[in-house]
């Protein structure tokens, strides 16, 4: 009996999902390795972008394979809100408290950097979490297409804040800059095109395939073979608004298992990876302000700002996207991007990201698990529980009831 009780009171708590103590170790063991061996040597290679990429292709799919599509079609108008206003404000709040409290116009990019909500990290958290079906669509999809205005604003921002801090010439994370931008769409277009096109032929080809002897394996292997084509394709191109928008479409129920443990697998590498990176050096100061900026900044959008596209949501559902910020891999690439131009990046990102998810979990364990300060007596459980309504009056007892029964 003590050792049931002791092995409860160890327990893990509810709303602390494994994979994330898993993502701890992985920064951990990241650390440790980073210690023993430099991966800035890697930065910058096609093997290292590639890798980088694929792990932003799994999540991506795997976060938009997992939203309800008519929760979707019913808030589409919050969710253009999310990944264009909510955005660009975030963004804003983040780099209006960098620049004043540091004084450097290089901080503006950061605030964009941390802006998006990680879709990896949104997608191994899986349906963990406060949150009826409807939030966790939003939630998701504000994850998955929230990326490209993240990009263009990179593009903007990066030039002023190179010029701002008296650097010459163009900020290298321009690239071709908005005809550059054009034509990554213009291919991601292309992709998505020919999956959704080998997809409706699939689809169209079942019925008869499974007619035949192993048909059904065969049609199912051909289905994994062009996601995992798709994704290898994105990776080395970095065209990720077609992945995140083939994952609305190309599902079926025996891709489930395998991409859930797809996922939870690029989630501990992608910390994997963060790990090594802290491991060269860290700037605490301005990543603990960095990460406390945004974690803050979604707050205010998705209270403030949500309500206005979003109607319904209850209270619980709110607080829980308020509460959501969280930041990977995404953030991570970003930051490694901008490191040619304004070096240090990473070393602060890298605390930034680590900060908001701490900020993540522990908000998560208070929301599912009220202080006691609330108090302790039946009015207290009913307001942490959201029942206002009054208990039920006690049954009338029979005339010479016993106390000692009641």
């Amino acid at each position: 009996m003590a050792t049931s009780e002791r092995a409860r009171s160890f327990s893990l708590p509810g709303p602390v999902p494994p994979v994330v103590l898993g993502g701890a170790a992985a920064l951990v063991l990241g650390v440790a390795l980073g210690l023993l061996l430099d991966p800035t040597a890697l930065v910058g290679t096609t093997g290292y972008v590639f890798c980088a990429g694929f792990l932003l292709a799994v999540g991506l799919y795997g976060s938009t394979y997992g939203i309800d599509i008519k929760a979707l079609r019913a808030d589409l108008a919050g969710v253009l809100a999310a990944v264009t206003l909510g955005v660009v404000l975030k963004a804003a709040l983040i780099a209006g408290v960098m620049v004043l409290a540091l004084g450097r116009p290089e901080y503006l990019v950061l605030g964009i950097a941390v802006a998006q909500i990680d879709p990896l990290s949104v997608a191994a958290l899986g349906r963990s979490g406060q949150m009826s079906d409807r939030a966790r669509s939003l939630l998701t999809a504000w994850a998955s297409f929230d990326d490209p205005m993240t990009v263009l604003l990179t593009l903007y921002a990066a030039g002023y804040a190179y010029t701002a801090s008296g650097r010459t010439g163009v900020p290298a994370v321009t690239g071709g800059g908005t005809r550059g931008y054009a034509t990554g769409l213009a291919l991601n277009a292309a992709l998505l095109a020919v999956v959704l096109l080998l997809w409706w032929a699939g689809r169209k080809a079942a019925p008869a395939l499974a007619a035949a002897p192993r048909g059904r394996g065969a049609g199912l292997l051909l289905a994994g073979l062009l996601v995992v084509a798709m994704l290898l394709v994105a990776a080395g191109n970095m065209l990720m608004l077609a992945v995140a928008v083939a994952g609305l479409v190309v599902r079926t129920a025996a891709f489930d298992k395998i991409l859930g443990r797809a996922v939870t697998g690029a989630f501990l590498a992608a910390f994997l990876a963060l790990g090594l990176f802290l491991a060269q050096g860290v700037r605490l100061w301005p990543g603990l302000l960095l990460g406390v900026s945004a974690f803050a900044a979604q707050a205010v959008v998705a209270l403030l700002v949500m309500p206005l596209f979003v109607r319904g949501l209850d209270r619980r559902d709110r607080i829980a996207l308020g509460l959501a910020q969280q930041n990977g891999i995404t953030a991570v690439l970003i930051a490694l991007t901008l490191e040619r131009d304004f070096p240090g990046t990473v070393a602060v990102v890298g605390p930034a990201v680590v900060t908001v998810n701490l900020l993540y979990g522990g908000s998560r364990l208070l929301l599912a698990h009220p202080p006691r300060l609330w108090g302790s007596g039946p009015r207290a459980r009913r307001r942490r529980t959201g029942d206002e309504r009054p208990p039920a009056p006690a049954e009338p007892q029979p005339a010479g009831w016993p106390d000692s029964l009641t």
